[in-house]
């Protein structure tokens, strides 16, 4: 790619993404947008991993193996406090440009892999209705899991706060990962009614790339995915990956869609296969091979699929036409899908923020 698509990326990324969630990220990718120095550190990316996330994870990773350099004063994550000022990006560039060639080749090795553990909580309603019909036990495969924080959603606790005070909870009563997310209706839904118990009878994931939080250095890159003005998000993904060490997942390294139908057949059972913001990685034929690739396992099982996707890189290849999915307001969607003699029945459930803290029921 070339700069100037470089630097469409990253004004991209500070005002639709960014911007109103991280002051800190919205600042310095519109500042990276009008630098070449900068914004030619994200030339090193391997094809299509040319990301302002990427760039921000470098950035953070560095500033966490050098502490106490003024920049850290800015990243929240690392004990630092002050807003953006005057100061923020030229320590920023100097910092990353002093350090280019430790940044290339993060760049170059890496890719953005934030495990949103937050997302378990708009995934967990998705799942039940699939454990539903499926007559209460499923096993579970995850597409794209990083670490595979989000195998772990049926041991966390979930407490769902909708308007007008009521509070709806599910999952274990006592959890060390205890999930809030803000749950309203749109016009005609009515509150999902949510099990307090999901059975799990084995689970799996499969990625590219599995991180392996027993490895210290793997933990601290996926910290540095984390955007740094949410130190909250960092917590508990620290709380989360100690969870993980009590019950590790088995993690699968493949690709999404070549190596589906063998990470499928390790797990017996009625099948409920999770992508969480993980098809926005797949160029859009890969995309239709996966979901080909689902129709062909629900050929000779009970096949579910639960996304937690913008629309247009998940649903739309299901139920196209539904130009109110369409994201241009900055949330994904939540759906479920079943197969039944060959053809897809897909749900809309819910509209959802990319991070987990809210969403939108919507009527079904």
């Amino acid at each position: 790619m070339d700069l100037d698509g470089i630097k469409g990326i990253l004004r991209t990324f500070a005002e639709a993404e960014a911007r109103g969630v991280s002051p800190l990220y919205e600042h310095l990718a519109l500042q990276a947008a009008a630098d070449d120095d900068v914004a030619g550190l994200l030339a090193s990316a391997r094809d299509g991993e040319v990301r302002a996330t990427l760039l921000m994870a470098a950035a953070h990773r560095l500033v966490q193996a050098d502490p106490i350099h003024p920049l850290s004063r800015y990243y929240p994550s690392l004990g630092g406090f002050d807003g953006v000022d005057s100061e923020t990006w030229p320590l920023f560039r100097s910092f990353l440009l002093e350090r280019a060639d430790k940044a290339r080749a993060l760049i170059a090795a890496r890719y953005t892999q934030t495990n949103e553990v937050r997302r378990a909580a708009l995934l967990y309603p998705g799942v039940a209705r699939a454990a539903k019909e499926a007559g209460g036990k499923v096993a579970l495969l995850e597409v794209g899991c990083s670490a595979g924080l989000l195998l772990g959603l049926d041991r966390f606790g979930y407490r769902y706060q909708c308007d007008g005070g009521e509070q709806l909870s599910a999952g274990p009563a006592k959890s060390a990962v205890g999930l809030h997310c803000a749950l309203d209706l749109a016009p005609g839904a009515a509150v999902p009614k949510l099990p307090k118990k999901l059975t799990v009878t084995s689970r799996a994931g499969l990625d590219r790339a599995p991180v392996d939080l027993s490895d210290e250095d793997e933990l601290a890159w996926l910290e540095a995915c984390v955007w740094a003005d949410q130190p909250d998000r960092i917590r508990l993904l620290r709380t989360a990956a100690a969870e993980q060490a009590k019950h590790r997942p088995r993690l699968i390294t493949g690709d999404g869609v070549d190596d589906l139908a063998s990470a499928a057949a390790s797990l017996d059972g009625p099948l409920v296969v999770v992508t969480s913001h993980a098809l926005a990685y797949f160029p859009a034929d890969r995309r239709a091979a996966f979901v080909s690739e689902l129709a062909s396992l629900a050929a000779s099982r009970p096949v579910w699929w639960v996304s937690e996707e913008f629309y247009d890189a998940g649903l739309e290849t299901v139920l196209p036409g539904r130009s109110d999915l369409s994201g241009s307001d900055g949330l994904a969607t939540l759906g479920v899908v079943r197969w039944e003699d060959g053809k897809p029945e897909a749900h809309a459930l819910a509209r959802t923020a990319p991070h987990g803290q809210r969403m939108t029921w919507l009527p079904l």
